[in-house]
């Protein structure tokens, strides 16, 4: 069994350091693809000259960037004006695509100075490498979930310039969390009292309280894509979700005694998912990885299926098979997860509170 994180790093440490591991691993890889892009954008004449080139530089180049899963340049505003290059090939559907709106491009157009050629006496949030060098012009953007996958993902903007250091335009290197190497260890749930304050109405709601969206419930799709990730990839076994107060509470198979809790704030940032070790899912688990999902989903439809009488906690349990749902009413149930997924869902609020559906 793996040990803990060293010196008892909690979350956000572990975070950290994954993420200085990750940007010593690409920055050398992605500075030399990015010089070569400006001198293509400068060379070049006409802007059809210029995605011809752009896309047999970037098939070229793809192999040299390790873990990557796509490969693309865009102009100074954000603007696609290549191909995205993929371990599949080039996919021409992309180019003139507006990614500006995107997570990690919203984070590098807002970069100050980021046109002054003298960038890194301007801006000190640059790190440094493990050599010691200043790795500007290289944006190691927060993980966010991904538009059509909706899977963790992470992106490396990197400030392209001609040979004056005039900015020119972003090469942009897209990856998959799950493919990224990630610490061994898991980090250290620190004790201390925490203290999660629900939706009052949820204690009386079958006196004619309706339900309100807690700040779970408004970001539910990315909590559920966080936790996906972390029982496919990461070793979470059991989770448990309260869904009034967003408290989630998590089991892990490298520490099965001690639980792990996180919050919204948390779960809503796929970052998280650096702090907790890569692993394979288990072959004896009794719930098919495509199945996490669809219970997940269905427990959202759940909660918003009847503002009287709804959905307060949900537990899935991959190794037993088995999903835990309390209701509003003060009933639970815990079922296999194949009868959860097939059950009608308004046979779970049309029964009576003591009575299993």
């Amino acid at each position: 069994m793996s040990g803990y994180a060293t010196q008892k790093e909690h979350l956000s440490s572990v975070v950290t350091r994954q993420r200085e591991l990750l940007m010593n691993l690409l920055y050398e890889p992605l500075r030399q693809v990015s010089m070569r892009c400006g001198q293509e954008l400068t060379e070049s004449i006409k802007p059809r000259d210029t995605r011809t080139a752009l896309d047999t530089f970037l098939t070229e180049a793809f192999p040299s960037v390790p873990y990557c899963k796509y490969l693309y340049a865009m102009d100074r505003d954000g603007m696609q004006i290549s191909s995205s290059m993929s371990r599949e090939g080039l996919i021409t559907k992309h180019f003139g695509r507006d990614r500006s709106d995107r997570p990690y491009m919203r984070e590098a157009l807002s970069v100050p100075c980021f046109l002054d050629k003298q960038r890194e006496t301007h801006y000190q949030q640059w790190p440094y490498t493990e050599e010691g060098v200043l790795a500007a012009d290289f944006l190691l953007c927060g993980a966010y979930i991904s538009e059509h996958a909706l899977r963790p993902s992470m992106t490396v903007v990197y400030f392209v310039r001609d040979a004056q250091g005039k900015h020119i335009g972003f090469m942009g290197a897209d990856f998959a969390l799950r493919d990224l190497p990630q610490s061994h260890q898991i980090y250290e749930e620190p004790r201390r009292t925490r203290h999660f304050v629900g939706d009052s109405s949820d204690t009386i709601a079958l006196a004619g309280n309706a339900r309100r969206n807690s700040k779970l419930d408004e970001n539910i799709d990315v909590v559920s894509s966080v936790i996906d990730e972390l029982m496919l990839f990461h070793g979470v076994h059991h989770v448990k979700l309260h869904f009034s107060s967003g408290q989630t509470i998590l089991w892990q198979i490298d520490d099965p005694y001690r639980y792990r809790l996180m919050t919204v704030e948390n779960l809503v940032d796929p970052d998280s998912c650096l702090a907790y070790p890569k692993r394979s899912y288990p072959e004896n688990a009794l719930i098919a990885p495509d199945d996490i999902r669809r219970i997940l989903n269905r427990m959202k439809r759940l909660r918003n299926s009847n503002d009287l009488l709804y959905l307060l906690t949900g537990s899935v349990n991959i190794y037993n098979g088995m999903v835990g749902v309390g209701f509003s009413s003060g009933s639970s149930h815990y079922v296999p997860h194949e009868d959860f997924l097939k059950t009608d869902l308004s046979l779970w609020t049309a029964n009576s509170p003591h009575q299993s559906p």
